[in-house]
């Protein structure tokens, strides 16, 4: 079956820098673009970044262009998100999900499989 694991989140100061994983099994990662989505407290899910399958694409949502720098390994079928200059609006549970194609999307509900997140606090 598929899973998603995430890690890598924890608590940062303002300015400082964290890099989440997803590490994917139960399919053929490399022929599924991928996404991180975030939650933050009383808000809803916010599309946060997303890769394409080949890596020949990537796309961020614009709260985070120029900080968040999203990666996959399909030889380790892990994909990242790299998040420097952390802000205390970046705090939120971090989701990775899964397309259902090889092209981003950053329409929520084109996903067909998301983890459990990870936390992500930003605080002095």
């Amino acid at each position: 079956q598929v899973q998603l694991v995430e890690s890598g989140g924890g608590l940062a100061q303002p300015g400082g820098s964290l890099r989440l994983s997803c590490a994917a099994s139960g399919f053929t990662f490399s022929n599924y673009a991928m996404s991180w989505a975030r939650q933050a407290p009383g808000k809803g899910l916010e599309w946060v970044s997303g890769i394409n399958s080949d890596s020949s694409g990537a796309y961020y949502a614009d709260s985070v262009t120029g900080r968040f720098t999203i990666s996959r390994d399909n030889a380790k079928n892990t994909v990242y998100l790299r998040m420097n200059s952390l802000k205390p609006e970046d705090t939120a549970l971090y989701y990775c999900a899964k397309a259902s194609n090889e092209r981003v999307s950053s329409t929520l509900a084109e996903f067909d499989y998301w983890g459990q997140g990870t936390q992500v606090t930003v605080s002095s």
